[in-house]
């Protein structure tokens, strides 16, 4: 029986894309005594594999957290997959604020110790005796209570682009520092304060408040849903948002803009910006803010040293690399010191800047004018080689073309050699699968344009 996935990211991408359905981009989390999470674990990877369900999901004995892909016609059938489950009956689905058909490209279930790390041993402490659950406008009220403190549950590099008004937001790197940090500054408090608490779908604070109220804080809430929850809320009933500025995700897209303003800086020049990226060195993966004059000049890299090295032929970045913790695996979020202007922890509300549609693109300034080829397929690491399927116009050796994605940024390059399917040639034609080299990584979101 089939318990893995049998197609690549990009094969699946190019399904999602000949399919044309619109699929949804969902989230949701449940804590409840799970006696076999691996049976468990089996039997989801096999109802929602003949869904094309694919997403990214913890099972625990305490509990679930997935964010997930869902094609738009098999919600329904989807939600009975988890109503089957009394602790799923009737479970609220967080669907994402911005939708897009390849948020994720796999379905991956990994059974784990927990499925939010807590950093605790403590066997009295009762996960599901959870703090009160508010509603957005409830939320809000709150808030303006002068009697109430609000925590960020989120990390520093999420609370950096966006929070609530007046939160305290820890300079951690994970959820399980902030417990203790939180504990200890809020110990004058336990009586007489309102503890308020949010994060992006509710999950921590959801277990967060639970420890508040095993350590004794009395009042204890938490923003039901989470940030994504209270967006559509706010939306729907046309409340005041007060939340300001990005909410950050965990898929590829790494954001959703809740309003128009921005309170973070690009961390290489200092410019109002809130658009996260990766660095493109394969050694490096930090992730930073970096605003597009400075992708443009830096290749998505976050530093000089990484900026060269990517330009080093690849069988000498592949042997720098060799024994060393690389990449993913190692956990480094927006710290370095080659990142002059990264600010985290207690936060300021100041706007930097508000984000306006009309010039987010710094090309449409200067009115360039392009012409949409085609669509990423493929990046081929170690010969630094892109492929393309061309879906509109033509494409020539000479051509002067703009590749354009969120997390490549935008990047204008000479064609000066060509292959179309495989076969060299000088002018590339709509239905082509199309290679070319390119100093850079490009992704299945990106587009391919020709610069007229």
């Amino acid at each position: 029986m089939q318990l893995y996935n049998t197609l690549s990211a990009e094969e699946r991408a190019r399904l999602i894309d000949e399919a044309g359905q619109e699929r949804l981009t969902l989230s949701f989390y449940a804590y409840a005594k799970i006696e076999d999470p691996k049976k468990f674990r089996d039997d989801l990877f096999i109802a929602w594999n003949a869904l094309d369900a694919l997403g990214r999901i913890y099972v625990a004995t305490e509990g679930i957290n997935a964010q997930m892909s869902v094609p738009a016609e098999n919600f329904d059938a989807f939600r009975d997959t988890l109503e089957i489950y009394d602790f799923m009956k009737g479970i609220r689905l967080n669907v994402a604020v911005e939708q897009d058909n390849h948020s994720f490209l796999k379905l991956t279930i990994k059974v784990r110790n927990k499925i939010v790390a807590d950093g605790l041993n403590d066997e009295t402490f009762d996960v599901t005796n959870k703090g009160i659950h508010l509603k957005a406008q409830q939320f809000n009220d709150m808030l303006a209570d002068p009697n109430t403190i609000v925590v960020d549950f989120r990390n520093h590099y999420e609370s950096e682009v966006g929070h609530f008004e007046g939160a305290i937001t820890p300079d951690v790197e994970n959820f399980r520092e902030s417990l203790p940090i939180i504990n200890e500054q809020l110990q004058d408090f336990k009586e007489d304060k309102n503890l308020l608490m949010y994060c992006t779908g509710g999950i921590r604070c959801e277990k967060a408040s639970a420890y508040f109220k095993h350590q004794g804080f009395k009042n204890v809430y938490q923003l039901e849903g989470g940030i994504i929850e209270y967006t559509r809320q706010i939306k729907e009933e046309n409340i005041e948002s007060k939340f300001i500025g990005k909410n950050f995700v965990f898929d590829h897209r790494l954001g959703e803009r809740i309003t128009d303003d921005i309170i973070s800086q690009c961390h290489q020049c200092g410019k109002p910006c809130d658009n996260h990226t990766n660095c493109a060195n394969d050694a490096c993966h930090l992730l930073f803010i970096q605003c597009d004059e400075c992708k443009a000049v830096m290749e998505n890299t976050c530093s000089t040293e990484c900026h060269e090295i990517i330009h080093l032929p690849q069988e000498e970045q592949i042997a720098r690399r060799k024994g060393l913790q690389v990449g993913n695996k190692v956990f480094r979020k927006g710290k370095s010191e080659a990142l002059k202007f990264k600010n985290s922890g207690e936060l300021s509300t100041q706007t930097l800047a508000k984000a306006k549609p009309e010039t987010k693109d710094i090309r449409q300034k200067i009115k360039v004018k392009k012409t949409l080829v085609g669509k990423a397929e493929h990046y081929f690491t170690k010969s630094k080689i892109a492929q393309f399927l061309i879906e509109n116009n033509e494409l020539a050796v000479g051509d002067k073309v703009l590749i354009s994605g969120p997390t490549t940024g935008e990047q204008e390059v000479t064609i000066t050699e060509l292959f179309a399917n495989s076969v060299s040639t000088e002018i590339a034609k709509v239905g082509d699968q199309v290679t070319f080299e390119l100093p850079f990584r490009v992704r299945l979101s990106d587009k391919l344009y020709k610069i007229l």
